[in-house]
Order: structure tokens, then C-alpha cells, then sequence
């Protein structure tokens, strides 16, 4: 490291000259370089006499140091790094005596934000068992794909989706699983409790010897991500990807004095990874919230004295959205974690609510890209920093948006795009840097993979994320590519959503597809439809199948009906222009109609309902 350091020093006159003639970012983007060296060093060096250390490594160090320091507020109650020790102890053990759980065995949770999600999660790193992380808005055919390709044997609920467990279980008894309820009696025959047992359970340590065979390679966490086709896919995140995602919390400065609120949900890699992994990390206390209140936000920050909060562009937008009031500015937060947020809308966050730095981030969980807005820069993901390319080599390259491919030239290799345009972002897969795949699904692995891209033999991580380069170097987010969008913070793969409307039997084929809305972040669900011969469109049947088997983030809001679905020439589906319409009544001839949660149907969408959407005067 003295070589490397001496070389930089040597290099500084030349690249002073450098920065004179290019770019006026060139020492902001060494300094941010250096910083990401340095922290990457500190977090290594952060246990002492181990050789390969871990996550688990870092917080039983807190629990030595610091053992009554408070780490998580929820709703009313605190718990200190002792508490959570001892809780994981017990649960580790009822684990290991009720489930037969061993190092190795994947054991899948399925709940909403509350400290026992942490405390299972440090339960199993003590058992060496990687955790499937299942999101609780999925249900039935989804629910059971998640849970089975994690190859999980073991499924730990909350009591409140109890209906979503008794829909699946018959399937779950006869493939052998064992189910546990996050409570002390179980209402459902076939289910046992798992808080009685944890009371009568050992609090004694969890012998090492239970972990010694898992190394930095193994499989930590399954964290299921939408990608552009079917059913969500679980992405595998290695114990060393773990030990090395705090790096995002320190390069934004989070200390061990900071208060850090969380309202993102724990099964995604933003809340669970970013957050609390950072928080573990630093030592800084959590303060975990259920589900996202703008009306309670601010309150929550003033109760708990939060100093930085994690957020998606939509909860800005709701904040900002929300009724003014006159201590809007009275709160302790510094700084916020987050992305997707629009430009006007970090400016009238931050002209509201003070001079918070809000750090834009960029990475998505089973990807090999980073990026942070260390610039401040409104609206921006980051920068393309010449310096961390030479550790984490990514590429733009040029994107056919209507074939959904990459554009190749004569000798079959990809081209890079010029400044100002748009382009499909790519990370080369390394050693040092790698796509580490899905949990049993090889086919949707391989599709994620870019082969031959510059030079025949190399290997790329295909992001999905189409993305922008400016004159400056600053990167923007522009749309994502195929067969997905974003809404609610979260993908959605429309051929999951085609699939369930093709189930009814008045619908002869389904096109679906997200639509921008103004002033809202992402696209909107909708689906274009052709019915069957002497067949009419059932709007409570289409209702009853959508709430029944898809989240709310993933259900169409609009449907529209035409008399024929439009293919290209590849007998693909076309949605450009479908898209472009959106729900426009002033430009569709065709019939639409709008999901109505109160009359449980889909009604027709006339001017008034189109104007309160455009207006703000109806929530979607």
C-alpha cells in the first residue's frame, strides 16, 4: 500500500495539469477514490484477530465494547446490542432443537419490519445458515417460488400473514418444511410457536465450531429482486458482499453517534444491507419503523432525535406533498441515503425541509455496479469516476430499445455510447468484482450475463437500467429495459402480470406495461387487453384476481381494450406507443377503465376521474 500511496503523490503535478484542461471534478473524484480505498481498508481492519471476518464478527464486538448501547428503537421499546446478543442466542438454539437446523440450512423469514428481523438474522449467521428474505406482499404461486427455489426447509412468519401461510401450507407440509409462527400458540394446526419455545431456550453463546465451514463465498442472504421476465428471483449476496455493503454508510459519514431512521422494508437490500448493516457496522443506533408514514415522519425524527434517514424518491415526494407546517425545519437530521429521487423534487425537499445532503446511490442487489452522488449533484446517481473505474470496470454501450438488445458492431462486439446519450449500463464480472448469480435459476442467470462485449471471452452484468453520461461526468437514471418497470419503489416483471390476466377466461391475450403519471416517481401499472370472442369485460373478476394473487405495487391500475395485440417483427409484444398513450382519454379511442379499490372492480375511466388524476385530487 506505501507503493501505491508514493505513486499517487508522484502523479498529483501531472494530473494537476490534467484537471486544468478536462475537468474541474478531477480532485473530488480522487478524493472520493481515496476515501472509498480507505474505507474499504477500515472496514477489513475492523475485528481484530480474525482472519476472514464477518458481519457476525463486527456486531459480537459491539456486544463485548458496547454491550449496553442502545441499537434498535421500535415504536416504544430499546434494545441494546446485549439484548439482541442474548435474544439471537435463544433463537439460535430453539433453531437448532425444534427445527434441526444446521450450518448450511437455509431458513426463510416472511414479515414486515420489526426487531426480530434482525435478531433471526443474527440468529442464523451464528448457526452459519444463510436467511431467504421473502417479501410479505407475495402470495400463493409466488410465495411458493420464493420460498422453493432458496431451498429453504424451514419458514419463520409473523402471526399477521398467518392467511398467506394457511393458503400455501398444504404444499409446504407435503414438501417436508417446518413452519414456525412468531408467537407464543399457534392458531393453525400444522404450524408450531416459536416465542414459548425461545423462552424455556439456552442464552449461552453459539459455539463457533456451529459456523467453521462457512467461508467469505458462501451464501449469506437470498434477496429476491423482479427482474425483466416471471417470477422474482433470488439473488445470491455472499457473507464478504455483506461484510463490504456498509461501505455506502461511511462514505456518507455515518458515525456511532448517529440515530438512523428506517422505514424501507428489511427484505430488500437497501433497508437491510445499506441500513442496518451500516448501522451494525458503526455502531450507530437504529430507529426502525413498521411501514413509511408521511404524516408521522417528522414527528418520529423529533421523538427519536434521528440524525439520517434512508429513503426512495417516492417517500421525498409524499413528504413533500404533505400539508406544510410551521416546524418543518425543526428536526436533527443531517444527511439522507437513498435513490430515485427526481431533481424538483431534492429541490423543494431541501428548500423545505433545510440543507439535509441527500446521497443519491446507485446499485442493485445481485449487481456488480456502484455509484454515489458524492458531488451533491440535484437529480444525478453519481459520477463516472476514471479512478474507481479501474477497480470496478463498467461499461455504457448502445441499446436497441425496440429490439430490447444491445447493438453490436460488424465484429459482433457491443459499442460504447458518446456524452449526452443514452445507453445500457454495464459491470464487467471479475474475480475481485463478480455477478454472483440466482439461487436455482441457471437459465435467468446466464441472461444476465453480456458475453464477448468489447473483446471476445469477456463477461458483463447486463444492469437492465438504461443511463445517461453529461458533459461532466454525471451519471443519471433514465428508464429500465424489457419487460420491467418500477412503481411503489419496487420492480415489476410484466410477464408475471400477463401471465395472471391470461388465467381469466374472457381474455384472449394481455400486454402489460407501466405508464408515467405526473408528479409521481416510477411507472404505473396497466394492461392492454383482447377479449375473447362473445366474451365481456368482467371488471369484479378481473379485481378479485389481481388482489388475490399479485402485491398492491404490482396490480394494473388502468386496463385498456383493443381489438387486437400488436406484435414487431420478432413476434414480440409492442409497447412503445402503448406506453406513450398511457391513459390519455384525449388520444385512446379504445375503451379504458381504472382499478376502483372501493367498489372492488374495475370501472370506466371517464374525464373526471382523469382530471382528479392529473389534478392530484385522486390517489393512486
Amino acid at each position: 500500500m506505501f507503493w501505491g500511496y508514493l505513486l499517487i503523490f508522484c502523479i498529483l503535478p501531472i494530473l494537476w495539469v490534467i484537471q486544468k484542461i478536462f475537468s474541474s471534478y478531477l480532485w473530488e473524484d480522487l478524493k472520493f477514490f481515496l476515501k472509498v480505498v480507505y474505507c474499504s481498508q477500515k472496514i477489513e481492519k475492523s475485528v481484530k484477530g480474525s482472519a476472514a471476518p464477518g458481519m457476525l464478527d463486527v456486531f459480537l464486538q459491539h456486544v463485548s465494547t458496547t454491550p449496553h448501547k442502545t441499537f434498535i428503537l421500535y415504536q416504544d421499546q430499546a434494545y441494546t446490542f446485549r439484548d439482541l446478543d442474548l435474544k439471537s442466542n435463544r433463537a439460535a438454539w430453539t433453531l437448532r432443537d425444534y427445527g434441526k437446523v444446521k450450518s448450511g440450512n437455509c431458513v426463510a423469514v416472511f414479515m414486515g419490519n420489526e426487531p426480530a428481523f434482525i435478531w433471526l438474522w443474527i440468529a442464523l449467521a451464528k448457526l452459519g445458515c444463510p436467511m431467504a428474505c421473502l417479501n410479505y406482499n407475495i402470495r400463493a404461486k409466488s410465495f411458493l417460488h420464493c420460498f422453493q427455489c432458496s431451498g429453504a426447509k424451514i419458514l419463520i412468519a409473523a402471526e399477521e400473514l398467518k392467511a398467506a401461510v394457511e393458503e400455501v401450507l398444504p404444499t409446504l407440509i407435503e414438501e417436508g418444511v417446518t413452519v414456525f409462527y412468531l408467537s407464543r400458540d399457534s392458531p393453525t394446526k400444522g404450524v408450531q410457536s416459536l416465542f414459548d419455545k425461545m423462552e424455556s431456550a439456552s442464552e449461552d453463546p453459539i459455539p463457533a465450531s456451529f459456523r467453521s465451514g462457512i467461508t467469505p463465498k458462501s451464501p449469506a442472504l437470498y434477496i429476491y429482486t423482479s427482474g425483466t421476465t416471471g417470477l422474482p428471483k433470488a439473488a445470491v449476496v455472499t457473507h464478504k458482499s455483506v461484510f463490504g455493503s456498509c461501505t455506502v454508510a461511511l462514505l456518507c459519514g455515518l458515525t456511532s453517534e448517529d440515530v438512523v431512521y428506517i422505514p424501507l422494508p428489511l427484505y430488500h437490500s437497501a433497508g437491510l444491507l445499506i441500513g442496518v448493516r451500516g448501522c451494525i457496522q458503526t455502531g450507530a443506533t437504529i430507529v426502525l419503523r413498521k411501514k413509511f408514514s408521511a404524516s408521522q415522519f417528522w414527528d418520529d425524527c423529533r421523538k427519536y432525535n434521528v440524525t439520517a434517514f434512508q429513503y426512495i424518491g417516492e417517500i421525498l415526494r409524499y413528504l413533500c406533498n404533505h400539508q406544510k407546517k410551521d416546524n418543518d425545519t425543526d428536526h436533527c437530521v443531517r444527511f439522507a441515503i437513498g435513490n430515485g429521487v427526481r431533481t424538483e423534487v431534492w429541490k423543494d425537499f431541501i428548500d423545505r425541509f433545510g440543507k439535509i445532503k441527500l446521497f443519491e446511490f446507485y446499485g442493485a442487489t445481485e449487481g456488480n455496479a456502484f455509484f454515489l452522488n458524492y458531488s451533491q449533484k440535484e437529480g444525478a446517481m453519481g459520477r463516472y469516476n476514471y479512478f474507481l473505474k479501474l477497480v470496478q470496470p463498467f461499461e455504457i454501450i448502445k441499446f436497441d430499445v425496440e429490439k430490447n438488445e444491445p447493438v453490436r458492431d460488424s465484429a459482433g462486439h457491443c459499442i460504447r455510447v458518446s456524452k449526452g446519450e443514452t445507453g445500457l449500463l454495464i459491470a464487467k464480472h471479475t474475480k475481485q468484482n463478480p455477478f454472483n448469480g440466482y439461487a436455482g435459476n441457471g437459465s435467468q442467470t446466464e441472461k444476465k450475463r453480456l458475453r464477448n462485449v468489447l473483446r471476445n471471452g469477456d463477461i458483463y452484468f447486463n444492469s437492465g437500467d438504461l443511463v445517461m453520461i453529461d458533459k461532466e461526468n454525471f451519471i443519471f437514471f433514465h428508464d429500465r429495459v424489457g419487460d420491467t418497470y418500477r412503481w411503489k419503489g419496487e420492480n415489476v416483471a410484466t410477464t408475471e402480470v400477463e401471465n395472471l390476466v391470461l388465467m381469466l377466461d374472457f381474455i384472449e391475450d394481455a400486454n402489460a406495461f407501466g405508464v408515467p403519471v405526473s408528479h409521481h416517481e416510477g411507472k404505473i401499472g396497466m394492461v392492454a387487453i383482447k377479449l375473447k370472442d362473445k366474451s365481456f369485460f368482467d371488471g369484479e373478476k378481473l379485481f378479485a384476481h389481481v388482489t388475490e394473487y399479485l402485491p398492491n405495487y404490482a396490480r394494473p391500475r388502468f386496463v385498456r381494450i383493443q381489438d387486437s395485440i400488436q406484435i414487431n417483427g420478432t413476434y414480440k409484444q409492442y409497447k412503445m406507443d402503448l406506453v406513450k398513450d398511457g391513459f390519455n382519454l384525449f388520444c385512446i379511442k379504445d375503451p379504458l377503465y381504472i382499478l376502483d379499490d372501493e367498489h372492488r372492480t374495475y370501472r370506466p375511466l371517464d374525464h373526471q376521474i382523469y382530471s382528479d388524476i392529473m389534478e392530484r385530487r385522486l390517489k393512486l
